[in-house]
């Protein structure tokens, strides 16, 4: 398991972001202000990925509601991203990470292992992010349909 990253800093960097405000995102300063959840995940488009996807698209205004921005992240560039979005009428928007700053900081990417296989990728980890742009909490290796609700009760918990 990655060591801890809460207290820590998000790292530096401009990322390109996807949906409805697509547009360059400035870490850690654009976050600054606000909470936000950062969940990864390993790659548009396939089943458990949907379905965590999904959750948080039908939850979104929950999240809204107390003031928490989402987004999600995997290495996948700006054209799969903005597919994957449209497909699934996705309602938050995606974070093209594939230069790995942002996971490799986080320590997200690293050896996984899937179908007694074993490869370099995202694995799927949360963060959520405090207002001075510190990672408050984290959850380490989620269940894709379980997650959501276990982000958003903890937010609500941490955020008063």
């Amino acid at each position: 398991m990655a060591d801890s990253k809460v207290g820590s800093m998000l790292p530096e960097g401009n990322f390109k972001v996807t949906g409805a405000d697509k547009a360059d995102l400035n870490l850690p300063a654009d976050l600054k202000g606000g909470w936000s959840l950062i969940y990864f995940y390993p790659k548009d488009d396939t089943p458990g990925c949907t379905k965590q996807a999904c959750g948080y698209r039908d939850q979104i205004a929950d999240f809204d509601q107390i003031g928490l921005k989402v987004y999600g992240v995997s290495l996948d560039d700006e054209a799969s991203h903005t597919a994957f979005q449209d497909k699934f009428s996705l309602n938050f928007p995606l974070i093209v990470d594939s230069e790995k700053v942002l996971s490799e900081a986080l320590g997200v990417y690293g050896e996984q292992t899937w179908n007694d296989q074993t490869f370099m990728g995202l694995s799927r980890d949360s963060f959520l992010i405090d207002p001075d742009g510190k990672v408050a909490y984290e959850w380490r290796k989620v269940n894709p349909t379980e997650t959501v609700g276990e982000t958003l009760d903890k937010a609500k918990s941490m955020m008063g």
